[in-house]
């Protein structure tokens, strides 16, 4: 039991260190976007971090008092916080360089990624169906983060081609 106990409060170390560093992370890519839809867009992503840190704490804390694994409600709503973003950096226009929001976008695309893998390990532990069922649904709230960053670079690269593409327009061959 103590051994079970000590793997379940490791893997819960190494869940919150993702988020922190995934916090930090987007935190300082939104300082350093040069557009508004990276700046929100990457606020955004530290606050969903933010949120799951906050959970796993919650986690961490009902397990030391030996309260067992408590239930924790994850809704994943992938994309819904972040659509409208895009709109409305359409309507403004983009400008300048942005390699640097590229760069950044990339690398949050492999670190949400990483994580989602890792909760979705986690997901098929031995663990009680609470905890799986947490895991799993952070996973999916880690696909839609990376789903977002997708959009997101696809944007940087082509933003007309994006907006074609968002709206469903479609040439009529007849």
């Amino acid at each position: 039991m103590k051994e079970e106990q000590t793997r379940v409060i490791e893997a819960l170390r190494v869940a919150l260190q993702m988020e922190l560093d995934g916090k930090q992370f987007y935190l300082t890519a939104s300082r350093e976007a040069g557009d508004r839809l990276g700046k929100e867009l990457f606020e955004w992503l530290a606050g969903e971090e933010d949120k799951h840190r906050q959970r796993f704490e919650q986690i961490y804390e009902a397990l030391r008092k030996n309260e067992g694994w408590p239930v924790v409600e994850v809704k994943p709503e992938a994309g819904k916080g972040w659509t409208s973003l895009f709109r409305g950096a359409i309507e403004r226009g983009k400008t300048g360089d942005n390699s640097k929001e590229l760069d950044a976008a990339v690398k949050a695309m492999e670190m949400e990624e990483k994580t989602r893998k890792y909760y979705e390990s986690q997901s098929r532990e031995p663990l009680p169906e609470v905890a799986r069922k947490f895991y799993s649904a952070l996973a999916e709230e880690e696909r839609g983060h990376y789903l977002a960053l997708v959009e997101y670079r696809e944007y940087l690269i082509d933003p007309a081609g994006w907006f074609r593409k968002a709206e469903h327009h479609s040439l009529d061959g007849g």
